[in-house]
């Protein structure tokens, strides 16, 4: 007879017969609709997956018996989803021992135009003329479909089993069901007294945060752009999917009032980010603005080069730039330099930035790089690789459950970043670098997936068991 436990109390198990073979499992483990019948109970079903299910929840790092999706689909069943899940999920992503572990290629058309991946490891991905691919948290494929839009170019996941996508080519915002196939519903910018504001299209998204994908009233934040560049930031109800409030309008004549591409919900601060950058035969130019969402007023806004709080580093603006949502640190890499900058959004000023220089192998700019943030790292893009900055405590823990050391007075700026606290180091080897430049960075359930300019397919990066390992010899 096997027996296993699943958190709940000592002694208290219930006797499964499933299929002729006697299975002993934690009542608590177990669905209310089995824990209230007499022990033993016969179940109709195959005991070899229980079996299988039972020795991946107590053996993580071994290959399971049969594919993952067909044993988390039958612990559903016995109300083993979650340990199953969490025993077959890949360990903290470690950046400086990531590697490449798999390639995600759908069937047809297998260019990926935009992803969007959530905490439990699921990723959507569109792909070539507007379809929508879905993997499940063990990465097996559940559905592919195609939409009416002409091509997604922004994605973001919507738990349960919800696409929000926008398109670049095409107006709206529009929502599927990846489960079903399905398209659900369309949001629409619009003004009655504005006849400019018509056919907008959805450029960013900012969809619900993933540690807080049970909380049903967090919104979707997106920009839209119209046909003569009017653009703004909207607000939408995730329930109604009714815009509740406008941010940020401008008219996109000039690079400092372009549509953003990069919006982030700052939701314990209650501020929205946004950024726009674009590039062309001069070089950089963009900026950033933080609003306040509750009063739709922007606290604190930089642009470059030049203009109200102008950076130290005349010249070289940044390419790319996201938020660190858990320690409200703001991240860019500049163009030129390829520096790393950072800044405490707590406390921002003029010139805020702490700047990070890359190693002999990071001296090519910054030029074309994409920038990620995870669970207190930095994944950054390079011509020749892919960089990952991380805390030094992180790398001595070899965990991603970062502590926060006492930090020395005379080793921070005035904005309270201690730049001796990061060190960098190069995820991929040269041969990973020469399959392309590195297009697109999503993470998700401690994977890195990540895109090549004209390759097919999504890579899968994560680390291994023995990442966090500590040597005896």
């Amino acid at each position: 007879m096997e027996t296993a436990g699943a958190g709940g109390r000592r002694g208290t198990v219930k006797q499964l017969n499933v299929g002729g073979k006697l299975f002993a499992l934690e009542v608590s483990s177990l669905s209310l609709s089995l824990s209230l019948e007499a022990s033993p109970i016969f179940v109709d079903r195959d005991p070899a997956l229980l079996s299988a299910i039972l020795s991946a929840i107590r053996a993580p790092s071994a290959a399971p018996a049969f594919p993952a999706g067909v044993l988390l689909d039958e612990a559903h069943f016995y109300g083993l989803h979650a340990q199953l899940l969490a025993a077959l999920s890949p360990p903290p992503l470690l950046g400086f021992s990531a590697s490449r572990a798999s390639t995600l290629s759908p069937a047809s058309e297998p260019f990926p135009t935009a992803l969007a991946a959530l905490h439990d490891g699921s990723l959507c991905l569109a792909h070539g003329a507007a379809l929508l691919t879905y993997y499940s948290p063990a990465l097996d494929h559940i559905s592919t479909f195609r939409t009416h839009l002409h091509r997604i170019t922004s994605l973001q996941q919507l738990p349960p089993g919800l696409a929000v996508a926008g398109s670049s080519f095409s107006p709206g915002l529009h929502v599927y069901d990846f489960l079903e196939g399905r398209h659900v519903a369309s949001v629409q910018w619009s003004d009655p007294t504005d006849l400019r504001v018509q056919k907008a299209k959805a450029i960013a998204i900012a969809a619900r945060p993933p540690a807080d994908a049970a909380d049903k009233n967090t919104p979707i934040i997106a920009t839209f752009e119209c046909q003569h560049r009017e653009n703004c930031t909207l607000v939408f109800d995730p329930v109604t999917l009714k815009p509740i409030q406008e941010i940020g309008r401008q008219s996109g004549s000039a690079a400092k009032s372009s549509v953003p591409g990069r919006v982030v919900h700052l939701q314990d601060l209650g501020l929205v980010f946004v950024a726009s950058v674009s590039s062309g035969a001069f070089g950089y130019s963009g900026y950033m603005r933080l609003w306040d969402i509750r009063s739709g007023d922007m606290v604190w806004e930089t642009s470059e080069p030049g203009g109200k709080g102008r950076s130290s580093r005349f010249g070289d603006p940044f390419a790319d730039v996201d938020v660190d949502v858990k320690r409200h640190i703001l991240y860019k890499v500049c163009s030129k330099s390829g520096d790393i900058g950072a800044a405490d959004l707590r406390c921002l000023g003029n010139d805020p930035w702490v700047y990070m220089s890359s190693g002999p192998r990071g001296n090519g700019g910054g030029h074309g790089s994409v920038l990620h943030c995870y669970k207190s790292q930095v994944f950054v893009s390079r011509k020749d690789g892919l960089e990952v900055w991380s805390r030094l405590e992180e790398q001595s823990n070899g965990t991603c459950n970062l502590v926060e050391q006492p930090r020395a007075k005379e080793n921070l700026n005035s904005e309270g970043i201690n730049e001796k606290c990061f060190m960098s180091s190069y995820v991929d080897t040269e041969e990973d670098a020469k399959r392309g430049i590195i297009q697109t960075m999503e993470c998700g359930g401690d994977r890195l997936f990540l895109t090549r300019e004209e390759m097919q397919g999504v890579e899968v990066w994560q680390s291994s068991h023995l990442a966090g390992a500590i040597s005896l010899i």
